[in-house]
C-alpha cells in the first residue's frame, strides 16, 4: 500500500475519532430532581392507629346491602370505568411494542421490476458490450427478479430502547392506578349520593309528619274560630305554614328523583327506582375508623401510587432522550436469490445474493430538536416531581381535614338531637296550652317550625356524618382492592 493511501486512511480515523470526541463532549447534563416523601408521624390531633381502615375492601367497610349491590353493578357496568379500563390496555400494549424495538426485525421480501438504460451511459455502454454468454447479449430491457430475507437490528449499546421498555411498564402499572384510583372515586362517589337519599327520604316523612300536626291544629285554630276564640288571621296563619310545606314535599321529591338518576347513570342503566335501606338515617351507626400513620398513604392512596409511577416513568424518559445523543449502531443483513429471469432463481450458488452492513451514526450538526426533546424530557420529569410532591400533601390534607370533620360532627350531632327532644316536647305543651287557651297561635306556629327545622338539621347533620364517614375511606386510599 503507497503511502499516499496509508496518509488517507489516517486522515479518515482521526476525523472519525474528532467526530466522537465532539459528540460526546457536546452532550448536555441535567440533575434529576429528587423527589420529597417525608410526611409527618402522626395527623394533627389525632393518634396513631396500628390498624388502617384503607387495607378493608369496600364490601367490608360498607355494611348496607343495597348499597353494595348498587356498587357491584356500577363497578361493572360504569361508561367511565370501562373507558379507563381500554386506556389501561393500552398502556399494556404499548410495553409489547417498544419491546419489540430493541429486537432484531426480520422481514421477507419479493420483488420483480424492469429497468432500460440509456445507451450513451456507462452502464449502458457496459451492458451493450458484455455477453450473458457467448453469442447471448444483455436482454434490454434487463427484468430482474428476486426473494429472500432482509434482517435489522439496533445494538442497544446505550440502553436507549430499553430504558423505553420500562417507561412503558410503568406507564402501565401508572395508568392500572389510575384505573383504582376512579374506583375508589366511583364507589365513594355511589355511596355519598346513596346516603343523600336515606337524608331526602327521611326529611320527606319528618316534612309529612308536620303537615299532619299542622293540620290537626289548623282543624283546632277552625273549630276556636267558630267559638269565637280565635280570628281568621290565625287559621289562614295555619293554612299559609300547610301549603308552604306541600310545597317543600315537591322540591324534595325532585331532588331525590335526581339522586336516583344520578346512581342509575354511575350503574350504567337508564332511571329507575333504587332499592334503599327504610331504616332511619339518625338510626345508622358507622363503625369506627382507623386512620393508620400518614407514611403510609403513600401505599394506600392509588393516586399517590399513580404519580409515583408516572415519576419513575419520566426518569427513564430523560435518559433515553440523552441517550439520542450518543451514536446509533445497526446492523443490516439480507440473503436470498436473483436473477433476470424466474427460472435463473432455482440455480445455485450463481443465483444466491446476500449483504451485511454495519453502521455508526451520531448527530453532529443541527441537534436542536434533540436538545429541545431533552430539555422537554427533563421539564416533565420537574413537573412529575412536584405532582407526586402535591398528591401526597393532597392526601395528608384530606385526611387530616376528614378526622377532625368527624370528630366536630359528632359532638354536633349530639348537640341537635338534644334541641330537637327539647322542641318536640315542646310542640305537645304549645298545643294543650292553645286548646287551653293559655297560648296564642304564634307560638304554637312558631313552635312547630323551629321544630321542623331542627329535625331537618338533624338529619342534615348525621347525612354530613354518613358522608365524612364515606371521605375518609377515599382519603386513606380504600375502595380499589
Amino acid at each position: 500500500m503507497s503511502n499516499v493511501k496509508l496518509l488517507k486512511i489516517r486522515y479518515v480515523h482521526l476525523f472519525v475519532l474528532i467526530s466522537f470526541l465532539v459528540v460526546y463532549s457536546c452532550v448536555p447534563t441535567r440533575e434529576l430532581k429528587k423527589e420529597n416523601t417525608i410526611v409527618p408521624e402522626n395527623y394533627k390531633n389525632a393518634t396513631a392507629d396500628t390498624i388502617n381502615s384503607a387495607t378493608m375492601k369496600w364490601d367490608q367497610y360498607f355494611s348496607d346491602p343495597n348499597l353494595k349491590s348498587i356498587i357491584d353493578t356500577a363497578l361493572v357496568h360504569n361508561q367511565e370505568l370501562n373507558i379507563m379500563l381500554q386506556e389501561v390496555q393500552v398502556a399494556k400494549n404499548e410495553i409489547r411494542a417498544r419491546k419489540g424495538e430493541y429486537l432484531p426485525f426480520v422481514n421477507l421480501q419479493a420483488g420483480a421490476e424492469v429497468e432500460k438504460v440509456g445507451r450513451y451511459t456507462s452502464q449502458g455502454a457496459n451492458d451493450a458490450n458484455t455477453e450473458i454468454r457467448d453469442g447471448k447479449e444483455f436482454p434490454e430491457p434487463l427484468p430482474n427478479y428476486s426473494f429472500g430475507a432482509v434482517a435489522s437490528w439496533e445494538l442497544d449499546v446505550w440502553k436507549k430502547l430499553r430504558n423505553s421498555k420500562k417507561a412503558a411498564v410503568l406507564e402501565y402499572l401508572a395508568s392500572e392506578e389510575g384505573k383504582n384510583f376512579m374506583v375508589t372515586n366511583l364507589v365513594s362517589e355511589i355511596a355519598s349520593s346513596y346516603y343523600e337519599l336515606l337524608a331526602l327520604d327521611n326529611q320527606l316523612k319528618i316534612i309529612e309528619q308536620n303537615i299532619a300536626i299542622q293540620q290537626n291544629v289548623l282543624s283546632i285554630v277552625k273549630l276556636q274560630k267558630q267559638a269565637a276564640r280565635a280570628t281568621e288571621l290565625g287559621v289562614k296563619r295555619f293554612q299559609a305554614e300547610v301549603l308552604k310545606n306541600q310545597s317543600s314535599k315537591y322540591k324534595i321529591h325532585q331532588q331525590i328523583t335526581e339522586i336516583e338518576n344520578k346512581i342509575c347513570f354511575l350503574m350504567g342503566s337508564y332511571p329507575k327506582h333504587i332499592k334503599r335501606t327504610t331504616t332511619a338515617i339518625v338510626d345508622i351507626v358507622n363503625d369506627p375508623v382507623y386512620a393508620g400513620i400518614p407514611s403510609q398513604l403513600l401505599q394506600n392512596r392509588p393516586d399517590v401510587r399513580q404519580a409515583e409511577y408516572e415519576l419513575a416513568a419520566h426518569k427513564l424518559n430523560v435518559k433515553v432522550a440523552r441517550a439520542n445523543f450518543y451514536p446509533s449502531i445497526g446492523i443490516k443483513a439480507g440473503v436470498g436469490f436473483e436473477g433476470f429471469k424466474p427460472r435463473f432463481l432455482t440455480r445455485t450458488p450463481e443465483s444466491v445474493a446476500y449483504n451485511l452492513v454495519g453502521d455508526v451514526v451520531a448527530p453532529l450538526i443541527n441537534r436542536n430538536a434533540i436538545k429541545a426533546a431533552y430539555k422537554n424530557a427533563s421539564n416533565k420529569q420537574i413537573k412529575a416531581v412536584y405532582e407526586y410532591e402535591k398528591a401526597i400533601l393532597n392526601g395528608y390534607m384530606q385526611t387530616a381535614n376528614e378526622l377532625s370533620n368527624i370528630e366536630n360532627l359528632k359532638k354536633s350531632f349530639n348537640i341537635k338531637q338534644e334541641e330537637v327532644n327539647v322542641l318536640t316536647e315542646s310542640i305537645d305543651i304549645s298545643t294543650r296550652l292553645f286548646k287551653s287557651a293559655r297560648a296564642d297561635y304564634m307560638e304554637v306556629l312558631l313552635t312547630q317550625r323551629d321544630a321542623l327545622e331542627a329535625k331537618i338539621e338533624l338529619i342534615e347533620t348525621k347525612k354530613e356524618q354518613m358522608l365524612a364517614h364515606v371521605n375518609i375511606y377515599h382519603a386513606l386510599g380504600g375502595g380499589w382492592n
